[in-house]
């Protein structure tokens, strides 16, 4: 336990679902703007930071929404929803004067820049923090796996999932009484139980990668702070428990 970082340079992985607040869609700005208030207090701190966002509070590509259309095309529609929900995180990063920017993997240079490896690591040693937008630019990837290609790519210390409960469980602890909580798991463990914190390809990606995987709730203010000081209840991901 310290009150210094644990780690210098990570990537938070935040759900679309998590920006929806009690909404049934899109974005509750209250949540948004206290996901920014954790995000900036990291930064206060002295730690890089890079965030990926899904879109699942706006479209996702295997959703009903898209039953019938082509798969492509559908998860195509998901990464631009995600490029909605990166510029309200800019604006309200930028509302608490912390300097952020916006690449997306698919170009569009009206509102965002493109993905440029080398210049989001410069963002990021400037202090600035870097969010990517439109997963990895292709269908049939998640923005799980985008979250895990781009923390690799920067060489992040570790990747952060915030999600709906504080850690990993053996089910759904919101519909299944009961269910267990692991403090620590390996990624074999992730694969074999086919535990869904996040898809097979971005667990192997941060396997390959020696990259922790630290599974919090996003929800509860302060926790990202608290897990970067090692503090709180997540759970940990890696090669040995």
């Amino acid at each position: 336990m310290t009150d210094q970082p644990i780690y210098r340079r990570v990537l938070l992985k935040v759900s679309g679902e998590a920006l929806m607040g009690q909404r049934d869609y899109g974005l509750d700005n209250d949540m948004v703007q206290r996901i920014a208030a954790d995000i900036g207090a990291v930064v206060a701190m002295g730690v890089q930071v890079c965030v990926v966002i899904g879109g699942g509070n706006i479209f996702r590509g295997v959703s009903a929404a898209a039953s019938g259309m082509d798969r492509a095309q559908a998860d195509y529609m998901g990464m631009l929803a995600t490029v909605m929900n990166a510029l309200a995180a800019q604006s309200a990063l930028e509302k608490l004067a912390v300097p952020t920017r916006v690449q997306s993997a698919i170009p569009m240079s009206s509102v965002c820049e493109p993905y440029i490896r080398r210049r989001a690591e410069r963002h990021m040693e400037k202090g600035r923090v870097v969010i990517f937008a439109a997963g990895t630019g292709n269908p049939f990837f998640t923005t799980d796996t985008a979250a895990a290609l781009r923390a690799a790519e920067m060489k992040c210390d570790a990747l952060l999932k915030g999600t709906q409960v504080d850690g990993v469980y053996s089910a759904d602890p919101r519909k299944v009484h009961g269910a267990a909580r692991y403090q620590t798991l390996t990624y074999l463990d992730v694969l074999a139980n086919e535990l869904a914190v996040m898809d097979a390809a971005a667990i192997s990606l941060a396997r390959e990668n020696g990259l922790p995987i630290l599974v919090f709730n996003v929800h509860a203010a302060g926790a990202f702070a608290d897990v970067m000081r090692g503090r709180g209840r997540f759970t940990r991901i890696s090669e040995h428990p």
